[in-house]
């Protein structure tokens, strides 16, 4: 599925102009890459951050408690996929284990406190938007029942109006989940808070690295602005002296 567009409507700039969101594409996955000791080490950074208090307070996670509240959303009965991942770590000391890159996608959202989603690019119709939805979009849950999102909520949406999350950063769909088969990916990280221009930059570098070194892949990279909004999946580069899939 080449040429593959990930964007956000200027709305959600528009109303949430702090957002900093980063991209990050990769083909030649596998399930058995090696990411214990990457996992590990992000894992204890959050719960070093979780010893000195809970999830609730971390500027991270207000910023997005606030803009769900925004949305008309009760911030503790939908929280975003960070807070949920931090306050189930407090909880049971660890994080499930469910695949090597969403288990690596998970705790290096749970050492940054931001939400970052993974979805199989070949389960993708066509672009990807983050934007409002208008009621009639098709969502998935992981059980296989189909939803649709209420109106004016935010999705991502593909160009066949299936939607591949909902209230934003609060649940992804079982449609794009990452699979044994999956080979392309497609990584989203998102922050509303005020050191965000900073964080977010860092989170991109710490995930890339640490999948460059499970999969033997230079992954694609882009910051976005609203000024430049877009970001569109093309091939990626092997890592030097290594072999690596398109993206």
């Amino acid at each position: 599925m080449a040429g593959v567009e990930f964007r956000h409507a200027d709305a959600i700039w528009r109303d949430h102009p702090a957002l900093v969101p980063a991209v990050l594409s990769l083909g030649g996955v596998t399930p058995d890459a090696g990411v214990a000791a990457a996992v590990a080490a992000f894992t204890d950074v959050a719960r070093a951050r979780l010893a000195d208090g809970p999830e609730s307070g971390f500027p991270e996670i207000q910023a997005w408690r606030r803009a769900f509240t925004a949305q008309g959303l009760k911030p503790t009965q939908y929280r975003c996929a960070s807070e949920s991942l931090l306050r189930r770590l407090r909880r049971e000391g660890d994080l499930p284990a469910l695949h090597p890159l969403v288990d690596l996608c998970n705790a290096v959202s749970a050492a940054f406190a931001v939400p970052v989603a993974a979805l199989d690019l070949d389960r993708i119709d066509g672009d990807l938007a983050v934007r409002y939805a208008d009621g009639t979009e098709e969502y998935e849950t992981f059980g296989g029942e189909l939803e649709h999102p209420d109106p004016r909520e935010v999705v991502f949406a593909d160009a066949a109006d299936r939607a591949h999350a909902r209230r934003w950063t609060n649940r992804q769909s079982g449609r794009s989940a990452i699979r044994p088969s999956t080979t392309r990916v497609l990584v989203v990280a998102e922050a509303l808070h005020a050191s965000a221009a900073a964080d977010v930059p860092k989170l991109l570098d710490a995930l890339a690295g640490a999948i460059a070194d499970a999969w033997h892949v230079v992954p694609r990279t882009a910051i976005l602005r609203r000024e430049e909004p877009a970001f569109r999946v093309r091939g990626a580069s092997p890592a030097p002296g290594r072999s690596g899939g398109p993206s």
